[in-house]
């Protein structure tokens, strides 16, 4: 088993070869009935469509294969588990979200029976305000008492307290690490006995002694979003990890709830619902949403024209903003887009509209 585990790990840290396309590898080895040992021992990878440079990659890794085999054992010896893609033990949850772009290895400490169990996410920023934190440990309570681990990025603020939370109401959580498992030491000590209880397990998908580094902890977001089945936000600002991850689960139909934010809060939250989140309480509760305005669409088509005439182009939040329109971007998107009155631009990634032709507008 430790040689099958050298030839995964050997194949997990080939740098420079997307992960979609070790996947490839395997299910495409694994459908001939060949092992992992049997692709990188073959003539040629078992004639696997690769590139020149790709072929060099995994030939310099077969020259480093018995590095590999004493960090395997190494880490087996302290107690560390190496789980493949393929192992019964894998979580299902991540496999499902996210498909062939799935880790080929977890590296794990404690109850790995946790990655098989119902699971949430709460995220959030850094700099949580105390009703996100408040909303953080009311829904990882809930959670607790429905049996549903929470994901946990181990950051502070939001990440943090979930974590807290779940162990206060004698929950399970993971705790999803921006750096190489090894590399944790003071955050092993810090929940041994959690750890040993079968309370926390310890994951990471990055090289073993990678230490903390920003481009990890970004990278470590999807691996957050994709072993929770449900996805809950306590804060988010227009930009960094938490937005983008929320926007990106958003594009893939994920199940993501946001706290409603105070009348004056500043935070992205209700940016988030206009793109399709769904809103909750401060105690993780759905709010209805009421998704028409008191203004007809003909009438918002007029104060869009009136606004537009004054000169410009604006992004359809700005208009939203400007018209103090109560509408999910989506609706007003809609209404933007099936009126031949406005034109449609690109500058960047971003759309502008304006007025197509003022002096012929008809209605």
């Amino acid at each position: 088993m430790n040689q099958e585990l050298t030839y995964w790990v050997a194949l997990a840290h080939t740098p420079k070869i997307w992960i979609s396309k070790k996947n490839e590898m395997i299910v495409f080895a694994f459908k001939q009935g060949k092992t992992i040992i049997d692709l990188f021992e073959s003539d040629n990878f078992l004639n696997f469509d690769l590139t020149q440079e790709e072929i060099l990659l995994l030939n310099q890794t077969k020259s480093e294969l018995i590095n590999y085999s004493f960090m395997v054992e190494d880490l087996l010896n302290q107690g560390y588990n190496i789980i493949p893609v393929t192992s019964e033990d894998y979580s299902p949850i991540l496999k499902a979200n996210l498909k062939y772009n799935t880790p080929l290895i977890l590296y794990t400490k404690g109850n790995k029976m946790i990655l098989k169990e119902k699971s949430i996410a709460i995220v959030g920023s850094r700099n949580a305000n105390e009703s996100s934190l408040l909303f953080t440990d009311n829904v990882a309570k809930k959670a607790s008492s429905e049996y549903k681990v929470v994901v946990s990025g181990f950051a502070k603020g939001v990440d943090k307290q979930a974590l807290d939370s779940a162990l206060k109401y004698q929950g399970q959580s993971i705790i999803v690490l921006p750096q190489g498992i090894s590399t944790f030491n003071s955050g092993m000590k810090k929940y041994y006995k959690q750890i040993i209880d079968g309370d926390v397990l310890v994951l990471s998908t990055f090289f073993p002694k990678s230490p903390w580094s920003v481009e990890l902890a970004m990278a470590r977001n999807s691996i957050i979003y994709g072993l929770a089945s449900e996805i809950y936000v306590a804060q988010s600002d227009e930009k960094g990890g938490t937005w983008s991850g929320v926007c990106d689960g958003l594009k893939k139909k994920r199940e993501i709830f946001v706290r409603q934010p105070a009348e004056k809060e500043k935070c992205a939250n209700l940016l988030l619902i206009d793109k399709g989140a769904k809103l909750v309480d401060i105690k993780g509760d759905v709010v209805k949403v009421p998704i028409t305005n008191s203004k007809s669409i003909s009438e918002i088509k007029e104060e869009i024209i009136l606004l537009l005439k004054q000169g410009g182009s604006y992004k359809m939040r700005d208009i939203k903003e400007k018209l103090q329109l109560n509408i999910p971007e989506k609706e007003l998107k809609k209404i933007l887009s099936e009126s031949s009155s406005f034109l449609k631009t690109k500058k960047g990634s971003t759309t502008l509209y304006s007025i197509f032709n003022p002096s012929m507008l008809l209605f």
